[in-house]
């Protein structure tokens, strides 16, 4: 779900840099109010689970590629803020350290797998949580919700040169919205769900 460097047009970047510089910013102070000896260590294994399993992506056709996030997880054990800027930090240092994603798409990554994802997650846990398997179905969805989110930014990208080359992301969302979200709501969000199901559960278990 990654978007690399080069699949955005300059309009796009601006856009997504501009919504979520305000967000990260916030985000950061709700990151500091809850920061102590007890939260930090979890939330730092939380997020080093979130970049391990990141670097697992799976190519799918459509251009792209889809993996778990763990956003939601977060998400549900602190609160969406947590989430979003936590899963943001880990899209950085993979961008910079690993090329898997660009640093100029980094705002619509963070929105998609971080905000739309912790937001979406976190808001159904809440709404299920008295159900058995409330972990699971936040999981799915914020996979499900993330990929819709990428799926759309990348399907608007289609403009072409006069030598009808594609200046930027070549597939339009009659592509991208079946690819992307429909191999998360069969396959993607699943392991989400599985993953967010078994972690929440042995964390809840152990305090």
């Amino acid at each position: 779900m990654h978007i690399p460097d080069g699949y955005l047009s300059p309009a796009t970047v601006v856009a997504t840099y501009l919504v979520a510089t305000p967000l990260w910013v916030y985000g950061f102070k709700r990151l500091k109010e809850i920061l102590d000896e007890e939260t930090m260590p979890l939330i730092g294994a939380l997020s080093a689970l979130s970049f391990i399993i990141m670097m697992f992506n799976i190519p799918i056709p459509g251009g792209t590629s889809g993996h778990a996030v763990g956003v939601a997880l977060i998400a549900i054990l602190f609160n969406p803020w947590i989430g979003f800027v936590s899963v943001s930090l880990v899209l950085l240092i993979q961008s910079i350290i690993f090329g898997d994603g660009g640093i100029s798409a980094l705002g619509a990554n963070a929105l998609g797998m971080a905000f739309v994802g912790a937001f979406s997650g976190y808001y159904t846990f809440k709404l299920l949580q008295n159900k058995k398997f409330a972990p699971f179905i936040a999981g799915w969805v914020s996979a499900v919700a993330s990929s819709l989110f990428i799926a759309i930014i990348l399907g608007i990208q289609p403009f072409w040169s006069e030598g009808g080359k594609p200046l930027y992301f070549p597939f339009d969302l009659a592509t991208t919205i079946p690819a992307l979200v429909g191999s998360h709501m069969l396959f993607f969000g699943i392991v989400e769900g599985i993953l967010t199901q078994l972690v929440y559960s042995y964390i809840k278990d152990k305090k």
